[in-house]
């Protein structure tokens, strides 16, 4: 269990090597917007278990001193950042001087970390009690034995030999470990086609133009509505409280193969009533979400760095639609009594601007969504700010007010990391009252 202790931690930095070390002159700080903020005691916890520490390289750390008070940076090191264990929230970036000539991050979320009293601090929240992608959860030797085993009873399955070789063996995805392993949630990758051009993609990024490898590549077929109905069902059928989710890191839009999708749910529901059939979505096409939803699709989850159309729309560089339609298929989940999710790309010191926040109430007053997911946005924040062109705000509320602003107004609401089995749609989707 981690534990919220009162601390006041330590800066810590790096070597060329990868060694970590920390500083006692110096005080840890968190980075928002363009502001350096303390790493304040009462949004304190213990490095989850799990959790990556990264050295960034060109980075310098930033600290108070102890001694002065006053903001230094070490130029002679190198700053450290925290990639959070699944179902935290952080609420401070990792605060550093960036030389010129410094490598654009690869697509991880850097959060702040000090040190205090041999122990490794991040300003952080669990977000989502859910353990479905603990990292120590996995047994690799037991996810490859059984994964061998569901190849053998469908060796003509495509997407099975997907998700099994490519994303369970060669890429560790959690979700389809756990295909492997029966449980949860489970993947149904089906798209090569995007019609986003979204600055962050992990699937795709144009090798001759972008700084950054792309984290997992595409899968380069479409499966049949055969094909993904037999691993929905199989997955459905056997795994406790399951869900199935089309929409993965390893692919591109969905809705982009929408008629494939639509028949492979009406297959699905065919055979089994069992479990969650989810969509993860730009939500770009609400025409194909509303007939999904006729088919038998339970829930969908749209991603967005913004509610603010020209922060939206500079990430996604949407092709042949625009934040309004994300909007209005926001609000069809209501209209067919479904489960529809916000994906929040938390970026602290954007997505807490006031004029954000003002923004987001807005949508929630009209979509009536059930859930918002805060997720760590995967973006190294200077090449965000600098291609996009935006101006972190100068009144913001702090990740956590931002949270608790909107919880209060909205507090039929559910906050989360992952997509919601049956037992939590069913106990949360009908908390609904009058807003107007």
């Amino acid at each position: 269990m981690i534990k919220k202790l009162k601390v006041k931690p330590y800066l810590v930095y790096g070597d060329e090597k990868g060694n970590i070390y920390e500083d006692k002159n110096y005080y840890a700080l968190g980075k928002h917007g363009n502001s350096f903020k303390p790493l304040f005691e009462e949004e304190l916890i213990e490095l989850p278990k799990g959790s990556d520490l990264f050295v960034l390289p060109g980075r310098h750390p930033i600290g108070i001193s102890k001694k002065s008070g006053k903001i230094v940076c070490l130029n002679d090191v190198f700053a450290i950042s925290a990639f959070l264990a699944p179902a935290h929230t952080h609420l401070l970036l990792s605060a550093y001087r960036r030389e010129k000539k410094a490598p654009v991050l690869p697509l991880f979320a850097y959060s702040a970390v000090g040190w205090y009293d041999n122990k490794f601090y991040v300003p952080a929240i669990r977000i989502d009690p859910d353990k479905r992608q603990e990292p120590y959860l996995f047994d690799q030797k037991k996810v490859i034995k059984m994964g061998n085993e569901i190849i053998k009873k469908f060796p003509d399955n495509r997407l099975i030999a997907h998700i099994v070789k490519n994303c369970a063996f060669k890429y560790l995805c959690p979700a389809a470990r756990n295909f492997c392993l029966g449980r949860y949630e489970a993947p149904l990758p089906s798209s090569p086609y995007c019609n986003s051009r979204c600055l962050g993609c992990i699937s795709f990024q144009n090798k001759e133009k972008s700084p950054i490898p792309c984290t997992q590549p595409r899968i380069t077929f479409v499966p049949s509505p055969a094909e993904i109905a037999e691993t929905a069902i199989f997955h459905l059928e056997r795994a406790e409280n399951p869900i199935v989710s089309f929409g993965q890191g390893c692919e591109g839009e969905p809705l982009m193969v929408g008629d494939v999708l639509i028949e492979a749910v009406k297959i699905i529901r065919r055979k089994t009533p069992k479990g969650i059939i989810n969509l993860n979505t730009n939500g770009s096409l609400p025409g194909i979400v509303e007939n999904l939803f006729k088919a038998g699709v339970d829930s969908i989850r749209v991603s967005l760095n913004s509610v603010r159309k020209e922060i939206y729309e500079k990430y996604y560089q949407p092709v042949n639609y625009n934040l309004e339609d994300v909007l209005e298929t926001l609000s069809l989940g209501n209209k067919y009594g479904k489960w529809v999710s916000i994906n929040y790309f938390v970026f602290p010191g954007v997505t807490d601007d006031i004029e954000e926040y003002e923004a987001m109430r807005k949508v929630l007053k009209n979509a009536k969504i059930n859930m918002i997911q805060w997720r760590n946005f995967n973006i190294d924040s200077d090449w965000y700010i600098d291609t996009l062109k935006i101006s972190p705000g100068t009144k913001t509320l702090g990740i956590r007010k931002y949270m608790d602003l909107l919880k209060k107004e909205y507090p039929h609401i559910y906050y989360g990391y992952f997509n919601p089995n049956e037992i939590i749609i069913n106990k949360w989707q009908y908390k609904h009252f009058d807003i107007s």
